[in-house]
């Protein structure tokens, strides 16, 4: 990864974009991907997306999906006192969010805050029955004594907050921090596109870095409607299970660093889980599997029903402490799925069709 590669990697996965309010972090994509697509477009709702027009007279169109949201917070109430009390943007943890400082996203700016953390000296009685936090146990303090106070920081209810950790680099292959979850993907479809540019393929792409998959996959089925692609494939993290006290018989087995992972069933179209395998194979990538019994849990379950359908398959790249400020990645899965995406798109001629025929 060059310097200016990684310049960006680091601002995308550094700019808030809590659910609900993705346009700070898509404009950082889409000053990105215009160097090298033929146009970028937006929705109402914020969803953006990169087209690379194919070089055939009727070219089939893919769609590469990520989604551009993080979890977060929200300002529920302020206090007499003037203490915030919050709710969640997704599914962010209690469990671990008390002590934490926190970028509440304010009418004048950026406020810092932290969420309250009562003194061991003063828990220690109760410390055998502790559980964790409820979320409206939860309240955060930004240094004001009255709702006044908090008034005149620009700050009032409804805005939203995320944690202030950003990323950093641990040892030559991994990556450390808050969003990895899934603004890799948004880097990855963005890499993708600018290697497309370079050696264009006879199919279009469109690179669709859609909003509020945290709460619903509300952006993806948007822009499913709107563009209804001949073939789509979704670009989400999953979990790594290779850290202690995880059942593999329950949560299934994926390695950190053991390449991107494709999923089988559900959504996941049988002839494009296929295609991703011949792929794989043929840019000999380490390929990982996993199923789906009933749902995905990615944007990919709003988007392959829409209309009359789309057929449609998952590439996931794997990642430890999920919903944490400290998610890690490998870089080398990164790669692995960029090549593997490339790969995948150089591969579709005119003819292609993945419905099912009798």
């Amino acid at each position: 990864m060059d310097a200016k590669t990684k310049t960006f990697l680091f601002e995308l996965l550094g700019t808030p974009s809590p659910t609900g309010f993705e346009m700070p972090g898509q404009r950082v994509w889409a000053r990105h991907v215009r160097q090298f697509a033929d146009s970028v477009e937006n929705d109402a709702y914020g969803t953006t997306w990169a087209t690379l027009r194919g070089t055939s007279k009727k070219p089939r169109r893919v769609m590469i999906e990520a989604h551009a949201d993080e979890i977060g917070f929200i300002v529920k109430h302020i206090t007499k006192e003037g203490f915030l009390r919050i709710d969640r943007i997704g599914g962010s943890d209690t469990a671990t969010a008390r002590g934490r400082r926190l970028d509440i996203l304010g009418d004048k700016g950026t406020v810092r805050g932290i969420i309250g953390n009562t003194a061991i000296h003063l828990r220690k009685d109760s410390l055998a029955d502790e559980k964790a936090p409820k979320i409206h146990e939860l309240y955060v303090d930004v240094g004001a004594s009255s709702a006044a106070g908090v008034k005149k920081l620009g700050i009032r209810v409804g805005h939203p907050a995320v944690y202030t950790d950003t990323v950093e680099q641990i040892g030559p292959h991994h990556l450390v921090g808050r969003a990895l979850d899934n603004r890799l993907g948004g880097f990855i479809i963005a890499q993708v596109l600018a290697r497309l540019a370079r050696h264009k393929p006879s199919a279009t792409t469109i690179a669709v870095n859609a909003v509020q998959e945290e709460i619903g996959g509300y952006g993806a089925k948007m822009i499913a409607h709107r563009l209804m692609p001949d073939v789509a494939i979704v670009l989400d993290v999953t979990h790594a299970t290779d850290t202690p006290g995880i059942d593999h018989a329950t949560h299934g087995e994926i390695t950190l660093g053991g390449g991107p992972s494709t999923t089988h069933g559900t959504c996941n179209h049988p002839n494009v889980s296929r295609r991703i395998l011949t792929c794989a194979q043929s840019a000999k990538i380490p390929l990982q599997h996993e199923s789906s019994s009933r749902y995905s849990g990615t944007d990919t379950d709003t988007i392959f029903d829409v209309k009359e359908g789309i057929p449609s398959g998952l590439i996931s790249y794997p990642l430890r402490y999920m919903h944490s400020i400290v998610e890690m990645c490998d870089l080398r899965d990164i790669e692995h799925t960029i090549t593997l995406v490339t790969t995948f798109i150089h591969s579709i001629t005119d003819t292609d069709d993945f419905a099912h025929r009798l």
